[in-house]
């Protein structure tokens, strides 16, 4: 699969069956996207493409200091639609003089020229352009004139709900994982460095590592302790990862800190591994002394063991 990270580094293309979209959490609506884009792109034998924007174009338009918490980060997605079989994705940097060019114009000036599509699939509920005018209604007539093929696809539901970025982001922030990670397609997750944290757990016979994220406005699962699994140096390591204030010990910050069910992984600290949230178990409570913590983080041990054999 071909990127490219600007329209100047772009080599147009021949024809293309395309799509375009920010896709924040590359979820099962947008895969099947991408597939009818990949399929009708070999049945015309021409190039299967995605153009995608960074940053997200929330985070230039939105002027409030919180910005939107990210399901994914670009080198995820990149990762999920190369498994889809695309071919190309033009990442456009998305800026505030961007944001002012009309879906027309966008159209014609960037669409037309660098793929001469032949299809264009579009999600039901996409819009583009200035103030999002370039929806469904202007894309038919625009491709009706100019004589490409359009599909717009229906919406992909999970029971009766739509399956979107922004259930799902609420679904993880209320630690419905499971059924987040069903609608993803693909197992939450980010990556992270590996710290040393207070080291209490050794203590307790349970040593853990302290996980910094390394993507800005990364979307946390809600506190709690989370059957987790690690990859680093090419090794999948099995865990529990325990998100919150450690109440416990009187702590207030949110740490995130992870505990892998393998000895001699003291040559971890430093390293930057990408981890993700296969089960939440329980959540976070104070316990009345370290005894009773340790007692319970052996049965969340056991229960995250007995769910190794799924994930494995």
């Amino acid at each position: 699969m071909d990127v490219y990270r600007s329209l100047d580094d772009f080599i147009p293309l021949k024809s293309s069956v395309i799509t375009i979209g920010s896709y924040d959490g590359l979820h099962r609506g947008h895969h099947e996207i991408v597939r009818s884009v990949v399929n009708r792109a070999q049945a015309r034998k021409v190039n299967a493409a995605v153009v995608t924007f960074d940053p997200h174009p929330k985070h230039v338009l939105d002027r409030s200091p919180e910005k939107l918490p990210l399901i994914m980060n670009m080198n995820q997605k990149l990762e999920i639609l190369h498994s889809l079989g695309l071919g190309k994705v033009l990442i456009i940097p998305f800026t505030l003089r961007f944001s002012r060019m009309e879906a027309k114009e966008f159209m014609d000036n960037v669409i037309l020229p660098n793929f001469k599509p032949q299809f264009i699939v579009a999600g039901y509920n996409h819009h583009f352009g200035h103030k999002r005018k370039g929806g469904p209604e202007f894309l038919k007539e625009y491709c009706h004139e100019h004589g490409i093929g359009l599909e717009i696809t229906e919406p992909v539901k999970d029971g009766d709900a739509v399956i979107s970025s922004t259930h799902i982001r609420t679904l993880i922030q209320n630690g419905y994982l499971r059924r987040a990670n069903f609608e993803l397609g693909s197992f939450f997750g980010f990556m992270a460095k590996v710290v040393r944290g207070s080291g209490r757990g050794k203590g307790l016979d349970f040593p853990t590592a302290n996980l910094n994220p390394l993507g800005e406005n990364q979307l946390m699962p809600k506190p709690g302790v989370y059957f987790t699994r690690g990859r680093i140096d090419g090794l999948h390591l099995y865990g529990m990862c325990n998100f919150g204030v450690r109440p416990t010990f009187e702590e207030k910050e949110l740490v995130l800190e992870v505990h892998f069910f393998y000895d001699d992984l003291d040559d971890i600290y430093g390293k930057v591994i990408w981890v993700e949230f296969l089960e939440r178990i329980r959540r976070e409570k104070k316990f009345p002394s370290p005894l009773a913590l340790k007692e319970q983080l052996e049965r969340d041990k056991s229960k995250c063991l007995d769910l190794q054999g799924k994930y494995e």
